[in-house]
């Protein structure tokens, strides 16, 4: 006597699982341009890591004495593994059975993926393609609703997002539930040409509001990458799955951990000759923050995050001899680098991400204070500008700000943290306002009074230009340093070996939690 039989049914079912909704499906799948789960997770984790939970969950159907006479797998693959051999747990919708709309087994194991990364307190990757539920369910006769003892649903997702790093990869059409994961996450990227990303699919949207729209016009790139919804976007599935890679390499493991510091492969003591030029002279010219930004970090290496999204100001992490930091800096090319309403919501939120993760910010600022006018007014700029001030004078990480060029009025107070180490460049100018805007209302009668305006406005402007330098800020300690914007970078590597030590004491959640 032995359990042969029963291993034998157990096999098959594995067999079958793996199999998922079958050739044709998987084919379809493949025609379609993307890939299916299972190809998805051995791209994304180490070889032969994973370790999937719920093998063989599903429906099965049986003949009379109990015989497996059939079986349809979940449509949710979920598990442990490892990424550069740090821990992860990791899941995703099968769209070859039933387009990724959860059967009862897949709608299980998607709710148990964000408790797995609870209970072992590791990073939670989504690989997102399907649909939310289905009125189809109503038909039955079974229970209705779920019972009054079950907490909600997205509990363990909001509990999470304080706990461990979450990243979500839309890589096909994503609509409702699973599209409010793909936001619940620390970081979100979609495939251009691929994914969408939706409340509701098309007919729905006909049903109710009686217009034909496909789903990309509900929900492409285009969109979501403008007002926020997905951090970045990726010419494919193996680049989506790389920028995922890529953010975790920055991050801890959990809230109790710190930042991975790694060999920078770089001098601290780099000096950029081009530094010195890369602010014009002409106060009106713009210039490349970007630039900036990747000749002072290390290897010039830059993960930018929202990039279309509030474009005048830049996020996105990198590292200064080897410690991660946050990276914020103003883009002038954009409204002057001016602060509007979708520019604070994005600083607002980097810096809560920073300051869960015990990640430094590197501020670098050309803020000629928040973005004026009707639109801005009925955006509610001052209110969120507002909310991005006080989440920067309540950070608990350490800063360091470089005043490159302009900062100017209250958005001036987002750039900094009441324990920032201050640099400014010789560019640097700061005030309540900038000189056009001050001289315009400030002396307005006297302009119109002089003989020749424009030559008294142009005067009067030079003049208080020059009262904005930074020389007179640094000869009153305002600032701690005047530098040579060639040693920004020594300066910065300095600093970093004066924090690493107390980067110790902010390890543990924080009070404030993060919310999508």
């Amino acid at each position: 006597m032995s359990w042969e039989k029963e291993v034998d049914e157990l096999n098959a079912l594995k067999k079958k699982a793996l199999e998922m909704g079958g050739d044709e499906a998987i084919s379809s799948q493949h025609a379609k341009g993307r890939l299916t789960v299972r190809e998805r997770i051995d791209l994304l984790l180490d070889e032969d890591s994973f370790n999937e939970h719920g093998k063989i969950a599903g429906g099965s159907e049986r003949s009379e004495d109990g015989s497996l006479l059939d079986f349809t797998p979940a449509n949710y693959v979920t598990g442990l593994g490892t990424i550069e051999g740090r821990p992860v747990a990791v899941g995703g919708e099968d769209f070859t059975v039933k387009g990724g709309s959860p059967n009862a087994a897949g709608l299980r194991k998607s709710v148990y993926a964000e408790e797995l990364a609870l209970q072992y307190k590791r990073p939670l990757i989504r690989l997102l393609e399907g649909g939310g539920g289905s009125v189809a369910g109503g038909k039955s006769n079974g229970p209705v609703g779920n019972p009054v003892y079950e907490r909600p649903r997205f509990q363990p997702i909001a509990k999470l997002l304080g706990v461990a790093p979450v990243a979500s990869a839309a890589l096909g059409p994503v609509a409702g539930f699973p599209a409010a994961r793909f936001t619940a996450s620390h970081f979100s990227v979609m495939t251009k040409e691929t994914a969408q990303i939706l409340i509701a699919g098309p007919a729905v949207v006909s049903r109710a509001l009686n217009k034909d729209l496909t789903k990309e016009d509900l929900g492409n790139f285009k969109i979501h990458s403008k007002n926020g919804v997905a951090t970045n976007i990726a010419k494919d599935e193996e680049d989506a799955l790389d920028q995922v890679k890529t953010f975790l390499s920055f991050l801890p493991t959990n809230v109790w951990d710190l930042p991975p510091v790694v060999s920078p492969g770089d001098n601290v003591d780099r000096c950029e000759d081009k530094l010195l030029s890369i602010v014009p002279k002409n106060r009106r010219q713009p210039f490349d923050m970007r630039k900036l930004i990747q000749l002072v970090v290390d290897r010039r290496d830059f993960f930018e995050m929202n990039k279309s999204y509030g474009p005048s100001l830049i996020t996105g992490f990198a590292r200064l001899n080897g410690q991660p930091v946050g990276i914020i800096g103003n883009d002038c090319r954009y409204y002057a680098g001016a602060m509007g309403a979708d520019a604070a919501i994005k600083t607002k939120r980097f810096i809560e991400l920073c300051d869960l993760f015990h990640m430094p910010i590197v501020n670098f600022v050309d803020e000629p204070g928040f973005m004026i006018g009707p639109d801005s007014e009925k955006a509610g700029t001052i209110r969120f500008g507002t909310s991005a001030v006080a989440a920067a004078v309540c950070s608990v990480v350490p800063w360091a700000t470089v005043i490159v060029k302009k900062a100017f009025g209250v958005a001036a107070a987002a750039h900094f943290s009441d324990n920032s180490y201050v640099l400014a460049w010789p560019s640097a100018e700061m005030g309540a306002l900038p000189v056009e805007g001050g001289v315009a209302v400030a002396f307005r009668k006297q302009i119109e009074a002089a003989a020749d305006p424009e030559a008294y406005r142009q005067q009067l402007e030079a003049e208080l230009a020059a009262k904005q330098s930074p020389m007179p800020r640094g000869e009153s300690f305002s600032v701690h340093e005047v530098i040579d914007p060639r040693e920004t970078r020594p300066h910065l590597c300095q600093w970093i070996s004066w924090i690493s030590p107390t980067l110790e004491d902010l390890k543990g959640p924080v009070t404030f939690g993060y919310r999508p």
